[in-house]
């Protein structure tokens, strides 16, 4: 009896020490199976440990001199490297679509449909990995460099780890912002907002111009005003910021979404932002880490989630406590009773009012509480389509957009892409007369295989038959011929 609590006691330590790896579950304080799988099954929300500094580590980045190539419609894809302005088809069938478009009205959206823009050439092969269309059209090609980036992503990293497990949480937190501002840096946009002390000949010029934003008075004769820089038409007006390079900003956000798409085009999948997914199903233990570069950490086990606009969701833990994300000022006054019913009616509209307790009075200095009132609300136009129950009229998901745009395309671009993609059609026709002649001929290489098989089996079925008969004479005279030497042998015998 002793022994056997021993054996069950090590059998219990072991499956503990194996939910506990795998999932991260301690089954002490589940009482069933049942339990542990329902808590399996609750979704889980992972963030990724640094992923632009781990994109700038490990990843390639365009590097030498740009070469412009105004045609590159006779390019094997593969073979370039750069930014490419390309026409691209995206089958409907994809419920998660990988390239990114900016419309007008909407902004940047993830459509399914053909349409025109600017793309890193890894995430243009990435999407015809994956069922794409793509058309390059022309773009400039740089030299696939090694990341110049890596000594300074590793030593922040390792600065930041130290300075976590010291407890000393302020300064990982400077290492952190340290380690994500400096591809922001490269991708400053040349349009900023400038402050501007003045008087009244200067505020009346700025004021008609179209950089113009705001101004206030603070005295007679003396005004402050805001107006944008870089907006003039000229070369004597443009004044770009200094150490920018678009392109590395560019290619560490693409290589990012390359990263990152094969968890987010999961079927459970509930909900991503920029480095984090919310999943139906844990990851598998080696993609999970808490301090390697890269790797996914736990965040959240969720028990409840409600995702109705992008960074706008409100998750329930299995730890009991609330979850909100919510962008602009009023979202002190959001709570999970209103997540609750905008998903009930995704056009409820709600009037709030929300105290500012800093307030700049710049005619007067002064710092001052101010109250304002706030129409809470979903965007009228969303990125996705929203899709409804029959029956019900619940919300019970989403689907992409469908756009035909080339909008962005000249009628010198829209004939070359006419004829690419007929010289496309004409390859595909090809191929298929090439592929009903090559199956013909196998056909033909089969039917003559087995008509020499058909031969050798007659000639072997003659040959076994010219053998029995063969072989039964052999043994009929073998027969008579012992007989005859039978007798011979008697006859010699002597009379006993």
């Amino acid at each position: 009896m002793k022994n056997d609590i021993y054996l069950l006691g090590e059998v219990v330590q072991k499956a503990q020490e194996l939910y506990w790896k795998n999932y991260k579950i301690d089954i002490e304080c589940k009482v069933t199976l049942s339990s542990v799988a329902l808590t399996i099954f609750r979704m889980k929300y992972y963030d990724v440990n640094s992923l632009y500094p781990y994109v700038m580590h490990d990843f390639p980045m365009p590097g030498g001199e740009p070469e412009w190539h105004g045609n590159l419609g006779d390019k094997d894809l593969d073979s370039l490297f750069g930014f490419i302005e390309a026409y691209v088809e995206c089958p409907e069938t994809r419920k998660r679509p990988f390239l990114p478009f900016r419309d007008k009205k909407r902004g940047l959206i993830f459509p399914t449909g053909s349409f025109f823009g600017v793309y890193y050439s890894e995430e243009l092969k990435y999407a015809r990995d994956i069922g794409y269309t793509v058309i390059p059209l022309s773009g400039y090609l740089f030299q696939k460099k090694e990341s110049p980036f890596k000594d300074y992503v590793s030593t922040l990293y390792n600065s930041r780890l130290k300075a976590k497990k010291e407890g000393n949480d302020a300064l990982a937190f400077l290492y952190k912002n340290l380690l994500n501002s400096l591809y922001g840096r490269f991708g400053i946009h040349p349009k900023s907002t400038i402050t501007l002390i003045c008087d009244d000949n200067k505020y009346n010029i700025f004021m008609k111009k179209d950089s113009f934003i705001d101004g206030h008075k603070l005295k007679e004769n003396n005004w402050v005003l805001w107006y944008h820089n870089n907006m003039e038409e000229g070369e004597d007006r443009w004044d770009p910021p200094q150490n920018s390079a678009v392109y590395l900003a560019a290619a560490i956000t693409a290589s990012a979404r390359i990263y990152m798409y094969p968890f987010i085009s999961r079927e459970d999948c509930y909900y991503t932002d920029t480095d984090s997914v919310v999943l139906g199903s844990p990851l598998p233990p080696e993609l999970i880490s808490g301090t390697i570069l890269g790797k996914f950490k736990l965040e959240e086990r969720v028990e409840k989630g409600m995702f109705v606009a992008p960074k706008t969701y409100y998750l329930k833990t299995v730890d009991e406590h609330n979850v909100i994300k919510f962008k602009g000022p009023a979202k002190t006054m959001i709570h999970p009773e209103w997540f609750e019913k905008q998903y009930a009616d995704p056009s409820l509209k709600t009037l709030v009012e929300v105290k500012s307790n800093f307030k700049v009075k710049l005619s007067t200095l002064e710092v001052t509480s101010t109250k304002n009132s706030y129409i809470l609300r979903l965007s009228l136009d969303p990125k996705r389509v929203r899709l409804f129950e029959t029956e019900s009229g619940a919300w019970a998901d989403t689907m992409p957009l469908h756009i035909n745009d080339l909008s962005g395309l000249d009628h010198m671009g829209k004939r070359r892409i006419a004829s690419l993609r007929n010289k496309i059609s004409e390859l595909q026709v090809y191929n298929s007369i090439l592929e009903e002649k090559f199956f013909q001929k196998g056909s033909e290489v089969e039917n003559k295989e087995d008509g020499d098989i058909l031969n050798n089996l007659e000639i072997e079925t003659c040959l076994t038959e010219d053998r029995t008969i063969l072989d039964r004479e052999e043994k009929r005279e073998g027969t008579n011929h012992t007989l005859e030497e039978s007798t011979k042998t008697d006859e010699k015998k002597p009379d006993t």
